[in-house]
């Protein structure tokens, strides 16, 4: 295994530190989550790269950082620091911008994980090393990185449809396909010498995002963050309907000064006029 990259070892300290800040602190992970009413309605595009920086566990965590480990110093050795971190970077977004399409009309919906980045990393790698193999920590023999990827693929698709927890699963798929698409990009030759294992890789991984692109009903299951789906109750809806509750609100506050004076007011209802009149 090729000693780690500089980019990459940075990566890893960026994960863990402010992974292990959102595990002790919920307004930190609340802030800066994959969150979509936050990002379609708020604007808070932020939310896109630092979701990706978040975790829901330690072995959430550690199993990210171990597949990043693992498959990042022979590509950051091999493209450079610069395009290194053009394929996580885009990898993370990319996906995160596939799963904000998926559940566009969720506003509940929401995610953390860097996921789709690691993916987009194993991807590039796979397309650009034919016959890599994956060693762990401990065991004694390695894995073609081809079947490491389609085992990847595979848990990704069963996270997506069981939806047990709220990690970005659907941000996977949409990492690998734009990891492997910009190592063939930075290397076309890629595609001729590796091309069994990409294909291997591709196809599925493509298929799968078509038919969750063309029919997201698929997704709509509960979790913990995901609990209830409106067939037809689209960003629009929620859009309108929260600057209704809102006019509702600071009406029933400027009625109580009518009525009583400002002087009545709760130190709540004093926060939200506030918050309104800015």
């Amino acid at each position: 295994m090729t000693e780690i990259g500089i980019i990459g070892l940075l990566l890893i300290i960026a994960n863990v530190v402010f992974s292990y800040k959102g595990f002790s602190n919920g307004l930190l992970f609340d802030s800066y989550k994959f969150e979509v009413d936050k990002i379609l309605i708020n604007k808070d595009y932020k939310r896109l790269i630092t979701s990706g920086f978040l975790h829901v566990s330690w072995s959430h965590l550690i199993f990210n950082m171990l597949s990043l480990y693992a498959f990042s110093g022979l590509l950051e050795l091999q493209v450079g620091w610069f395009y290194f971190a053009l394929i996580y970077f885009a990898s993370l977004i990319g996906g995160d911008l596939l799963a904000l399409y998926i559940h566009r009309n969720h506003g509940d919906y929401s995610s953390v994980g860097a996921s789709g980045a690691i993916c987009g990393i194993i991807f590039a790698s796979i397309a650009l090393f034919p016959g890599l193999g994956i060693g762990f920590f401990g065991i004694p023999f390695s894995i073609p990185s081809w079947l490491y990827g389609l085992l990847y693929v595979a848990y990704s698709i069963y996270g997506i449809k069981s939806n047990k927890d709220n990690i970005g699963h659907e941000a996977h798929l949409g990492g690998a396909l734009i990891g492997m698409l910009i190592a063939i990009a930075i290397n076309p030759n890629a595609i001729v010498v590796n091309y069994l294992s990409i294909l291997i890789i591709f196809i599925p991984t493509l298929i799968f995002v078509v038919l969750i692109v063309k029919k997201p009903h698929i997704l709509l299951v509960d979790n913990f963050y995901f609990k209830t789906h409106k067939k037809h109750y689209n960003i629009d809806h929620k859009y309108n309907e929260q600057k209704a509750n809102e006019k509702k609100e600071i009406d029933k506050i400027l009625d109580k000064i009518s009525s009583k004076g400002i002087d009545r007011l709760t130190k709540k209802e004093k926060e939200k006029l506030d918050e309104y009149s800015k």
